[in-house]
């Protein structure tokens, strides 16, 4: 049996309304991509509206969204190809955190905020962040909990959006991290250009 959650946020007043048809892929915030199996009309607090049954694909949890409000839950397509490259370069990027001054909590809530935005772009921050810290020291419970849910999150979008399998995904977002990961100990430096080759000088002694 399977789960079902019902959002209930804010009306979105009169705003233009984002409308999903039925058999139509969407991400939900924290849950990620899913397909739009249903529209169903329910009776809540004795007014009657619609809602969309989202069936998330990684999971098959159940999500009933009212079909007014997908903009205040967070309801969206899936990212265009031309916004791809844009994830990629997130994930790529490198710059000074303040994340070894914040406290554990202090990060975590900050994670948690982005997961929970729906943006693949913050998705693609927490996973980047994380990978690069995984190379350093093992995860805390609560991290690994965190970089899980990324991964899962970004994996599964990006491999639906290129409609590609999910480990190809997987092992190109990993490969960013590669000139991330300290040199092993007992690991001779590489040799830089100038150096000069020390057989090649003690022969020349000889």
């Amino acid at each position: 049996m399977t789960d079902k959650i019902v959002e209930q946020k804010t009306d979105a007043g009169t705003e233009e309304i984002r409308r999903f048809a039925v058999g139509s892929l969407a991400v939900y915030p924290a849950h990620g991509v899913g397909i739009i199996e249903a529209i169903e009309s329910k009776v809540v607090n004795g007014e009657r509206h619609d809602f969309y049954i989202m069936r998330v694909l990684d999971n098959d949890m159940l999500i009933m969204i009212p079909t007014w409000n997908v903009d205040s839950v967070g309801l969206r397509d899936i990212i265009g190809e031309s916004e791809i490259p844009k994830v990629y370069e997130v994930i790529r990027h490198r710059q000074q955190t303040t994340s070894e001054t914040q406290t554990w909590n202090r990060r975590y809530r900050d994670y948690m905020d982005k997961i929970r935005k729906g943006s693949l772009y913050d998705v693609a921050e927490v996973f980047r962040d994380l990978s690069i810290l995984k190379l350093t020291k093992d995860l805390s419970f609560g991290e690994r909990k965190l970089y899980d849910i990324a991964q899962i999150l970004l994996v599964k979008e990006l491999s639906t959006a290129r409609d590609i399998e999910e480990e190809k995904i997987l092992k190109e977002i990993e490969s960013f991290f590669v000139d991330d990961k300290p040199p092993e100990p007992g690991d001779s430096p590489k040799k830089q250009s100038g150096d000069k080759d020390d057989s090649k000088h003690d022969a020349d002694d000889d």
